[in-house]
């Protein structure tokens, strides 16, 4: 496989996780240093068609890109906990410092805690500030100086513009991402985008019913990258591929062209399948067509596999003059996402619960009192809409599959 991998942060880290990335076969990469890390979402979207993925250096430039919504490649980061904490614990031992009191930025208590534990090492002095959306670099140096008036001897960050801030005040160290550390990032990015490419050339079926001939809709077709064939009167097929469909939906949330199709034709609807093969797709299409029928007279559905429809855009059932603005966007959330209201009002209890912690899918299946396989299907839904992001896996324990770990954004 050959791809072009961007990699992004601070000057003196991007070359050494670059040559790092350098040494896998097929990979090229793209050098994009910042001074500062508020620069990278401007980074991601000057270079956003020069590359096919994104490595960051650290978490902190990563969440930035992504609440900007800038990413539309696969993207990781290069994660600072496990050999790469371990390797600063050494160096601040090395040089006599008490790595029992010190205060950490950016990685959670969790991860900190369980790395000093398997050195043996106790963490009742060690203070954390996980990084959350919105932490400013500021009030990142401001937890460092309130815990060294409180006794912590060297404050360890992850940002660069914190070590520029603190090192010239007090005992500081920035953390590097570690030889294991950027080739493990790089493996996950290899495998994202080797699914996303796989996933790209899905084919794609669009079954399309109009009212009045296809007036406007080979135009629109075009737009998609797909060709435009009659089945029938007013009955007509799409063809194209799954890359071209998530770009022209903004990631299956929402189909413009239906709305200009609308001005045309009293009846517009549409029923997309997404399989793996054309008999596959085509299926999925008619099951799409059929639930597009019902929804309403304009109206579009994305079909996928494992009994998930998307409503892409559609008209709104009208709600009382009393609903509120979030009881409007709720419903439109619950009729694009085939999910009730009620469940939906559930789980957005259970985000706030979690607070900034990812869930697992047996905790999702718990809180809400279903099967493991109905939170997987809904939680796929969400994530398919934009409104849940997939972390990674976790170890069950068992001998069954490995859960999943998801944060809400419902």
């Amino acid at each position: 496989m050959s791809i072009e991998i961007g990699v992004v942060g601070p000057h003196d880290l991007v070359d050494d996780v670059a040559t790092t990335c350098e040494e896998q076969p097929g990979v090229t990469v793209r050098r994009l240093d910042y001074d500062h890390e508020s620069q990278a979402p401007a980074i991601v979207e000057a270079h956003s068609g020069q590359v096919e993925a994104w490595l960051f250096t650290g978490v902190v430039p990563y969440t930035l890109a992504r609440d900007a919504n800038v990413l539309n490649r696969p993207a990781t980061f290069v994660d600072y906990t496990g050999a790469t904490l371990l390797q600063a614990v050494v160096r601040l031992l090395r040089d006599g410092h008490d790595v029992t009191r010190i205060s950490i930025d950016t990685l959670t208590g969790t991860d900190v805690n369980s790395t000093f534990g398997e050195a043996g090492l106790p963490v009742e002095q060690v203070r954390t500030l996980p990084y959350r959306s919105g932490l400013l670099s500021k009030d990142v140096a401001a937890f460092h100086r309130r815990q060294r008036r409180a006794g912590t001897e060297v404050a360890v960050t992850c940002i660069s513009s914190v070590y520029e801030t603190l090192r010239h005040e007090m005992p500081t160290i920035r953390l590097a991402p570690s030889y294991h550390s950027v080739r493990t990032a790089l493996r996950q990015l290899l495998l994202q985008a080797s699914s996303q490419a796989q996933e790209d050339a899905q084919i794609a079926l669009g079954l399309a019913a109009l009212s009045d001939g296809d007036g406007g809709l080979l135009r629109e077709v075009a737009a998609l990258g797909g060709t435009l064939a009659r089945v029938g009167h007013n009955f007509h097929l799409i063809v194209t591929t799954r890359g071209p469909l998530h770009d022209a939906t903004a990631g299956f949330t929402a189909l413009p062209m239906l709305r200009r199709l609308a001005d045309r034709h009293d009846t517009v609807q549409i029923g997309f399948g997404l399989g793996r093969s054309a008999a596959e797709a085509e299926n999925l299409a008619r099951r799409a067509l059929s639930r597009a029928r019902r929804v309403g007279s304009a109206a579009a559905v994305l079909s996928l596999r494992g009994d998930t429809d998307i409503v892409l855009e559609s008209t709104a059932p009208a709600l009382s003059a009393a609903a509120s603005a979030a009881d409007v966007n709720l419903a439109v959330i619950a009729q694009r996402v085939g999910l009730s209201v009620p469940t939906l009002l559930r789980l957005r209890e259970v985000r706030h619960a979690a607070g900034t912690e990812p869930l697992t899918t047996r905790e999702v299946a718990e809180q809400l009192n279903v099967q493991q396989r109905t939170a997987r299907r809904m939680l796929h839904r969400l994530e398919l809409a934009g409104l849940a992001e997939r972390l990674g896996n976790l170890s069950s324990g068992s001998s069954g599959r490995p859960l999943t770990l998801y944060r809400l954004t419902l």
